[in-house]
């Protein structure tokens, strides 16, 4: 059996937890006993179903058959076969709108709304491939106050992501024409944690940082966001915190 290191297998945060219990030691990890289908133990299976999931998601949002096809190495009709398969079935119709997205939660497809967003008008493909490395929470859209929220992209010196303030402030104002003018403004996207050492859970906002500086400028208190979630624990605090926002 090959050795592997821990920051190659693992994502960050489970990778801090482990190293709490058996930093520096070698650890036998069992397989599970339950029987596994075929290609599971590779991942190969897992793969296949993302991969098609994103080429679906693409064909959605408006990415022609032979784009695909020279993008992932595949023939046209491989393509045509996956997008118009019937044994996951996506006919729901994307659109980069918040009814949009409060349709797809309807029907219990959020996460497909955010994936399919991401892949085509977020433009944020390392975001999507992100969420898929565990089974997260979805919520959402949810009305909240956006007071809750604090951008870490900006031209600002303690900003996560800074960027040209020029840019910024150009992006921003263009922003703020079209909220005036389209109230159908896709949510913004969140991330909610607890994070080590702390009992109290906090915001991440991970899509929407221009649009919540347009939205302070133009003196919106509320707007629609998809909370993500990934331990119950954490699930469980934000549904007991933030209950009133919720359906």
């Amino acid at each position: 059996m090959k050795y592997e290191n821990g920051r190659d297998v693992f994502p960050p945060r489970l990778l801090k937890q482990i190293q709490k219990y058996v930093s520096g030691r070698l650890v036998y990890i069992p397989a599970n006993d339950k029987k596994r289908m075929w290609g599971e133990t590779s991942g190969y299976r897992q793969y296949l179903l993302e991969r098609n999931r994103d080429i679906k998601a693409k064909f959605i949002a408006g990415t022609g058959i032979d784009q695909l096809a020279n993008e992932y190495y595949l023939s046209f009709e491989s393509i045509k076969k996956i997008v118009y398969s019937k044994k996951e079935v996506f006919i729901m119709e994307y659109k980069c709108t918040l009814s949009s997205a409060q349709d797809f939660a309807r029907h219990d497809k959020l996460e497909e709304w955010v994936h399919t967003y991401l892949l085509s008008d977020g433009h944020n493909k390392a975001f999507s491939d992100g969420l898929k490395i565990c089974d997260r929470y979805f919520l959402g859209p949810l009305k909240m106050p956006l007071s809750l929220f604090k951008r870490c992209c900006g031209p600002e010196e303690n900003m996560q992501w800074r960027i040209n303030e020029a840019w910024f402030e150009k992006h921003v104002n263009e922003l703020k024409e079209t909220i005036e003018h389209e109230k159908d403004m896709p949510p913004l996207i969140a991330h909610f944690l607890i994070n080590d050492g702390k009992t109290d859970g906090e915001f991440e906002l991970n899509d929407g940082n221009h649009r919540l500086e347009a939205y302070s400028r133009l003196g919106i208190k509320e707007y629609y966001v998809i909370i993500w979630i990934t331990q119950k624990s954490e699930y469980d605090l934000f549904r007991s915190k933030y209950s009133q926002y919720l359906d």
